[in-house]
């Protein structure tokens, strides 16, 4: 692994049009995990586990969901029973639970990025420590570790627009002044509605049909009194259908600036202060950067390995099966 002396190989799979399967594969002693990866056809070398880290659709829990192998938070499962209207095949757990997968002890970490989004770590047989982090908002209940997959969401140093803070006062002014809220259906919409409670705002929310059963599910009694899309409540709406919501005082809850809505700066990311900030506190040894592919993760592992840390990213891996 990018030169490092561990028993571990990152290894991506060949799909059926010749490609390369989403996202990566762990293997170590005699075990492979599948990290946010779509299920193999029968065809293929069959993982121990798909380890899914949370419910968006760029993991890839669409796929792996349909495997009894699939290894997900009870929370990751529901949302990705409600959101693609399939029966979760696999084991669940609560986060921050450990469970035993292919004979290893696999403990679960909280990542704070949508309700239930899960970290994993573990042993390999000759000591070295292993996490996957999936995306992170928090990373303060990560352990310390050898070896890092992580993500790089907002990783580029040369991007400005990786640099941020979550603007809270101007979400609470927003509340304050009864606007209403563009939050995409899963993880964002949870947040704003939690954000709301926690700022005092006890009446009645708006929600279109995805996001309030996503939020009544995931959420329970937290949540406080829901209801459908409603002109004369705060609302808290997918983006498309905020045109449904009468008034003119509606934000986008976004870090984009493409937006015909005027946005608020609220992110269930890391941004590239935060993430380099993580790094630090689980004081790896050794980094693979695997999640969004293409030049963010680049950048940032280049900019890793400048500062003196063994890094690869997930374009470099260079070990492949069917």
């Amino acid at each position: 692994m990018a030169g490092g002396d561990y028993c571990l190989e990152a290894v991506r799979r060949i799909n059926s049009r010749g490609g390369c399967a989403p996202h990566l594969s762990m293997r170590f002693d005699s075990h492979h995990f599948s990290i946010d990866t779509s299920r193999a056809p029968k065809a293929c070398v069959q993982p121990d586990a798909y380890l899914i880290t949370h419910a968006h659709s760029d993991h890839y829990g669409k796929s792996a969901m349909l495997s009894p192998q699939a290894i997900a938070s009870v929370q990751t499962a529901r949302a990705l029973e409600i959101r693609y209207e399939r029966e979760y095949k696999g084991r669940t757990f609560e986060v921050g639970q450990s469970i035993v997968v292919d004979g290893v002890r696999v403990d679960t970490h909280s990542t704070g990025h949508t309700i239930g989004s899960t970290a994993f770590s573990w042993q390999t047989e000759t000591g070295e420590r292993v996490l996957i982090t999936g995306d992170v908002k928090d990373y303060s209940h990560l352990p310390k570790c050898d070896f890092l997959v992580t993500e790089a969401n907002y990783g580029d140093p040369y991007d400005p627009s990786c640099i941020f803070e979550d603007d809270l006062a101007g979400f609470s002014e927003a509340l304050e002044s009864g606007a209403s809220f563009g939050a995409y259906a899963f993880g964002k919409a949870q947040r704003a509605v939690a954000l709301m409670r926690a700022m005092g705002y006890k009446d009645e929310i708006g929600m279109d049909e995805k996001s309030l059963i996503l939020t009544q599910e995931l959420m329970g009694d937290a949540a406080g009194p829901l209801a459908e899309v409603n002109g004369g409540a705060l609302n808290v709406v997918t983006p498309r259908n905020l045109y449904r919501v009468a008034g003119r005082n509606k934000f986008f809850l976004t870090g984009r600036r493409d937006s015909s809505y005027p946005t608020i700066q609220l992110s269930d990311h890391l941004d590239f202060r935060g993430l380099m900030k993580m790094i630090e506190h689980v004081s790896p040894q050794e980094i693979l950067v695997y999640h969004p592919e293409g030049e963010r993760a680049s950048l940032l592992a280049h900019h890793l390995q400048e500062c003196g840390l063994e890094t690869t990213s997930l374009d470099l891996i260079e070990k492949f099966v069917r």
